[in-house]
């Protein structure tokens, strides 16, 4: 078994000014994103579609909106719907904690739809150009979360090499390191996959699909290591709250996919 290293989560102290390294994180994913998005106005059809550098940065700004307030609101909605109808000024309290990956993912969509409709782009188009730039901003997420300890998963066998006490979880018991799994399934696997994907011509809306459908199976699977929320449990089928909002994503992408298929003929 491995212990958990007790990494400190301020990476640097000057007087009352404290940066976290899951501040850096995000920054280090806003980076990824524009250099992928750079590198994006290359590939078809971007190249001969006057895409530019400006699109980018107006796409990644936009997009941090999306993902502050889409993650925010839900997590409130997703997870803690009855507690945070009974203290709605607490929603605001973005620095106690509590965020949603699949609510950020509905914010970014709906800065997308603004950003297609302000210049009159195809939303699918926009779509398929930023979905193989989000994995690396994931990945760096869940270097955070192993920083602060966050996240732990699910109790492993003492004999598993890589398994990990995490003591703030409560127990000296061996668990999974689900932070790292889901940093190499949703972040470097699922990048790796889509950037090679997206590097040659698709129909319109495929790329995007690809995304949907390939993060949803990825997080279904490592979920099934990572301890469920303790205010949640496992919900129906067994299954956790985060798995269970997979199955949409699963089921959109796959029709989006076939959608930009049956378009295409």
């Amino acid at each position: 078994m491995l212990m958990y290293p007790h990494i400190d989560p301020v990476a640097l102290q000057v007087g009352p000014l404290a940066i976290h390294w899951y501040g850096l994180t995000y920054l280090a994913a806003f980076a990824l994103f524009m250099l992928l998005g750079t590198l994006r106005l290359r590939h078809p059809p971007y190249a001969s579609l006057a895409w530019t550098r400006k699109d980018v940065e107006d796409i990644l700004f936009l997009g941090v909106l999306g993902v502050v307030l889409g993650g925010r609101l839900g997590y409130c909605l997703f997870y803690k719907p009855g507690y945070y109808a009974e203290h709605p000024l607490e929603i605001f309290a973005i620095w106690q904690g509590g965020m949603s990956f699949h609510g950020g993912l509905l914010g970014v969509i709906g800065a997308m739809l603004w950003f297609a409709h302000s210049r009159g782009r195809p939303w699918l188009e926009v779509a398929d150009f930023v979905a193989p730039c989000v994995p690396t901003g994931l990945a760096a997420g869940r270097i955070g979360n192993f920083i602060n300890g966050e996240l732990w998963g699910r109790l492993a066998s003492p004999d598993l090499p890589w398994g990990m006490v995490f003591p703030q979880s409560g127990s000296m018991l061996a668990r999974h390191p689900s932070q790292i799994y889901q940093f190499l399934l949703e972040g470097l696997l699922l990048f790796a996959l889509l950037w090679l994907y997206a590097r040659r011509p698709r129909k319109r809306g495929e790329v995007a699909g690809a995304f949907l459908a390939g993060y949803g199976v990825l997080r279904f699977v490592a979920e099934y290591f990572r301890e469920p929320d303790s205010f949640l449990g496992l919900l129906g089928l067994g299954l956790s709250m985060g798995q269970w909002l997979c199955v949409p994503m699963v089921l959109a992408g796959s029709a989006l996919w076939l959608y930009a298929q049956r378009q295409a003929r």
